[in-house]
């Protein structure tokens, strides 16, 4: 894959970037640009640095919004070639550009965020400086804000890979440039990687290549432009979970050994009150018709992908009065481990499987909502932590599952 590069400064050589993938941002991209450099300016002005748009061939401006942003930190403008689209090949492009310039510290941030302050760059890149590869972000979220995380990528990640990366698929992190070279040359590139699964692609390598992981305390609540979390979830399932099953095989004997999770430790915890952060709305009514609809639909598919004992289980859950519905965590685990079994021998045709699955996620998510409604967020915090750990105590049933023949 080609990429296309403007760097009217002529940089060649630099110790830490700030990397920012985008896809028509213009609109957005100036505020996390102007942040970034802030950042730079303020905690490593004795180190060189660089900011890389790393774009996807934009046809709004993305590239001269960024360009035309004033800094005092030189900018590079990097881009795939004109109708190649994924955040994930934004990344390889960025991936062999620090391996070009040396760099020790990467930081990747969201194009759109709003929420960004120079204290992010500080958080992501000090720990690279003191031996660690890869830092992931701690946000404090609303208990409804990114369900695809909370109920599959978190828990399956941590029983899998036996680490307790809180936000595995968030788009701002950091990674040192021994990381991005591992990254660039990895012989394990997808479609999906290539697109909205090179988060989870990004995390699940870096525990695989047992490099120092920590996580960074942001303070403030992660906000971005304005989506609607059931479509944008959508858009993002089919890449995310593709992923992460092809990684399961690829990696297989790696997690086959893993018996329990341990803590990850964390940067940047005594930074006073974090911020509440903003509501985020999701329609139980939706969630319910779809989980529902989706049964009625896939009952067949169903059948041939979970055990008989799980199919029985799930309708029995179906059949629950809407006020007292509940999708049990210990079979929605093992729900997940079925249909990663599924993948791995082909039983559906992959977009197929994972659309079958979309609709009991929703169902999933619609028991999440029911069950933490009277909660704060600690409370909630706590009952994630509990999903997790049914998800490892399942673990020994997808072993079971995945080996056999």
């Amino acid at each position: 894959m080609k990429a296309l590069e403007e760097n009217p400064e002529g940089i060649s050589k630099a110790e830490i970037v700030v990397g920012i993938p985008s896809y028509n941002e213009a609109s957005f991209i100036s505020f996390p640009t102007q942040q970034a450099d802030k950042g730079l300016t303020k905690y490593y002005a004795e180190r060189s640095a660089v900011i890389i748009n790393c774009d996807n061939y934009s046809e709004d401006n993305t590239r001269q919004a960024f360009m035309q942003t004033a800094t005092q930190t030189p900018k590079i403008y990097l881009s795939t070639e004109e109708g190649v689209r994924g955040k994930g090949n934004n990344l390889k492009n960025l991936f062999t550009k620090v391996v070009e310039l040396s760099a020790k510290a990467v930081i990747v941030v969201d194009a759109d965020l709003k929420s960004i302050t120079p204290f992010w760059i500080r958080d992501l890149g000090n720990p690279l400086f003191d031996s660690y590869d890869f830092v992931a972000p701690l946000y404090v979220r609303h208990k409804y804000d990114g369900t695809l995380t909370t109920n599959i990528a978190y828990p399956l990640t941590r029983a899998l890979y036996g680490r307790r990366i809180r936000q595995p698929i968030n788009g701002d992190y950091g990674f040192s440039g021994r990381l991005a070279e591992k990254y660039a040359e990895s012989e394990f590139w997808t479609e999906t990687a290539a697109n909205f699964g090179i988060d989870i692609w990004m995390t699940t390598t870096a525990m695989r290549n047992r490099v120092s992981v920590i996580q960074s305390f942001m303070g403030k609540p992660k906000i971005h432009k304005p989506k609607d979390q059931i479509v944008a979830t959508v858009s993002v399932f089919r890449d995310v979970i593709e992923t992460m099953f092809q990684l399961m095989g690829r990696f297989e004997l790696f997690w086959k050994e893993v018996k329990w999770s341990r803590p990850t430790a964390v940067y940047g915890m005594n930074l006073g009150d974090p911020e509440v952060p903003p509501p985020v709305e999701l329609d139980p009514k939706a969630l319910a018709e779809n989980f529902l609809a989706g049964l009625r639909v896939h009952r067949d598919e169903y059948r041939a992908i979970l055990s008989p004992q799980n199919v029985n289980k799930l309708q029995e859950v179906a059949e629950l009065p809407p006020a007292g519905f509940e999708f049990p965590t210990g079979l929605w685990a093992k729900v997940v481990y079925d249909f990663a079994v599924a993948y791995k021998r082909k039983l559906l045709p992959t977009e197929e499987l994972i659309g079958v699955l979309l609709p009991l996620f929703y169902g999933k998510t619609w028991s999440f909502i029911l069950e933490t409604q009277p909660m704060n967020t600690q409370q909630v915090e706590e009952f994630i932590e509990d999903q997790c750990l049914q998800f490892e105590k399942a673990k020994p049933y997808l072993v079971e599952r995945w080996f056999s023949e």
